[in-house]
């Protein structure tokens, strides 16, 4: 009998207003490829994710169906919501009849945003979630500042910034409480800052920190273009 499979979903609904080239940032040239065709190639040559939801704004919809035959992998499309939250669940839902089947154990999500994502951190998060729950990367921080009570003033170093990450994706949960958490929340109102917050709130899984990668940036600001644009040349060429 098979075990139960790992699925992926990847979130593709950003605007891009603060690269600042009026295009959702996704889709911009990254190399040989698109920068969601990067994070898609990531999870879709993966040997432990058997299935790859790409969720994508209506207005986008045909440029993800571009990259997916571009990939020539099989990506299941769907569309998505108003918020990321909303995203999140469409993507869920797309893989809710293998879930409740335990066909799929275990759901990462992550920013399409985040072209550099390695194999080796997919499969460190994947471990991590089966093992404990959830898992979500991140690096340590040592740049932060706490406000001073009043509001006026910073107090540094902070406080416990030993114990601070910046937080990345893939976040990986175990399949079956990450749906019910997000059907909860979205009968209850509830928006969370991340994957990991909805978890938190309605769920009693653990999340465990998983070293993230200085490489796996985020898509914001053209400076993060140019540099992903320098990672990606001095490994392809």
């Amino acid at each position: 009998m098979r075990s139960a499979a790992a699925a992926a979903i990847v979130l593709a609904g950003g605007s891009g207003a603060r690269v600042g080239l009026g295009r959702n940032k996704v889709y911009l040239p990254l190399g040989e490829r698109t920068v969601l065709g990067w994070s898609l190639r990531a999870f879709a040559t993966h040997p432990s994710i058997d299935a790859v939801v790409l969720v994508t704004r209506p207005e986008d919809a045909e440029q993800a169906e571009q990259e997916v035959v571009a990939l020539a992998a099989p990506v299941e499309v769907v569309t998505g919501g108003a918020t990321r939250q909303d995203s999140e669940w469409c993507g869920l839902h797309r893989l809710a009849d293998r879930i409740a089947a335990d066909a799929i154990d275990t759901v990462l999500i992550h920013d399409g945003a985040r072209p550099l994502v390695s194999a080796a951190l997919i499969s460190a998060v994947l471990a991590a979630a089966r093992a404990d729950g959830g898992a979500v990367p991140g690096l340590l921080r040592d740049d932060l500042a706490a406000v001073t009570p009043d509001g006026a003033g910073l107090r540094w170093p902070c406080a416990d910034a030993d114990a601070l990450v910046a937080v990345q994706t893939p976040q990986g949960f175990r399949a079956a409480p990450l749906l019910d958490a997000y059907d909860r929340a979205r009968r209850e109102g509830f928006v969370g800052t991340d994957t990991a917050s909805c978890v938190q709130r309605f769920t009693d899984l653990s999340v465990r920190w998983v070293p993230g990668e200085e490489r796996n940036l985020k898509i914001t600001y053209p400076h993060d273009l140019a540099r992903a644009t320098r990672l990606v040349s001095s490994v392809t060429r």
